[in-house]
């Protein structure tokens, strides 16, 4: 998304609050974005931050041609800060880093702009040095703060934004997209409801480690309805071997819900909106007889509890372990 236009067909509410704002001169010393991964968060920023920067203006729309407008899609304008967690986590210093550069003057201009990645992931000491930041926010800088969880923003951080939720893309939409750009129905399917990013639907369908991914899923999935007694081995030797960090545990997860979602959807005669499985798969019909409807809620719940504690920093070995033992009750 390289215009407001385009944002306004994909983020209607978010694109008309900004540009409304823009044309009144108003524009907020703080925003906090809201939304999934791949509903627009960065674009709009850069486009915030182009719009704020750019030397030829066509109304509220950036012309990006100008040096500034280059230099921001490239990342390399002098006054637009970015800042990403080092490692799990946001740290003090690197606010406290961002608040040493922001006491100098712009290099270009008086306008300085800083943009907040996964700002849901701030240390509670580096959340407190920004807070102080927007306390005192000079009329000159701008602070877009993006998350895809904002009720883990303290919440004097949260008054001090203008807070835009982005909405969930249509995963009918995105499907239509994906299939337009050569994938493969199945594939299109699949990946419309793990994510709303074209780049990383066709890195992960092209990743021999997201192959393996769903042949492990499976696996795991048919020693669940087996309560095969191997399983915690299996855990241990082949799922946590796999994913081995808390980004490739989440994923993990994200295939196993929407396999349990499948075999519930089998159920209930909701076929055609499975993503994993095909009508008529034998593995299908076993794990369906092995799990009732309510089980299968039950199951659905456990694991989404089970990736609230892996975005809480609980230990992986640990939620995997409880995820399966509830399971198995």
């Amino acid at each position: 998304m390289n215009t407001w236009s385009q944002v306004a067909d994909i983020q209607p509410l978010a694109s008309k609050i900004i540009t409304n704002s823009m044309e009144k001169g108003r524009i907020s010393h703080a925003y906090l974005l809201q939304g999934e991964r791949g509903t627009g968060k960065e674009a709009i920023a850069l486009l915030v931050a182009k719009s704020l920067f750019c030397t030829a203006m066509q109304g509220i729309e950036p012309c990006n041609e100008c040096n500034n407008c280059k230099r921001i899609s490239s990342g390399n304008h002098p006054d637009i800060h970015w800042i990403e967690p080092e490692g799990l986590s946001i740290t003090k210093e690197q606010v406290n880093h961002l608040q040493k550069e922001f006491s100098y003057s712009g290099m270009e201009s008086n306008k300085k702009v800083y943009v907040i990645k996964d700002a849901d992931t701030m240390t509670v000491n580096a959340a407190n040095s920004l807070l102080k930041f927007l306390e005192e926010p000079s009329k000159q800088t701008t602070a877009m703060m993006l998350t895809e969880n904002s009720g883990s923003i303290i919440p004097t951080i949260r008054s001090r934004c203008q807070v835009i939720d982005l909405k969930p893309l249509n995963p009918v939409h995105f499907q239509k997209q994906l299939l337009s750009e050569g994938m493969k129905e199945p594939d299109a399917i699949l990946m419309s409801a793990l994510t709303n990013s074209l780049d990383d639907a066709f890195e992960r369908i092209g990743d021999e480690w997201f192959a393996e991914a769903r042949t492990r899923m499976l696996q795991l999935v048919e020693m669940l309805a087996a309560k095969s007694e191997n399983v915690y081995l299996y855990l241990h030797s082949h799922w946590l071997t796999h994913f081995k960090d808390r980004k490739q545990l989440d994923q993990g997860l994200d295939l196993l819900l929407l396999a349990i979602r499948d075999v519930l959807y089998y159920h209930i005669g909701n076929e055609a909106n499975m993503t994993i499985f095909k009508s008529g798969n034998a593995f299908l019909e076993k794990s369906a007889m092995a799990f009732s409807q309510e089980r299968l809620s039950d199951i659905l719940n456990l694991i989404l509890q089970a990736k609230r504690k892996i975005k809480q920093n609980v230990q992986p070995t640990l939620v995997m372990e409880q995820l399966v033992l509830q399971i198995q009750r």
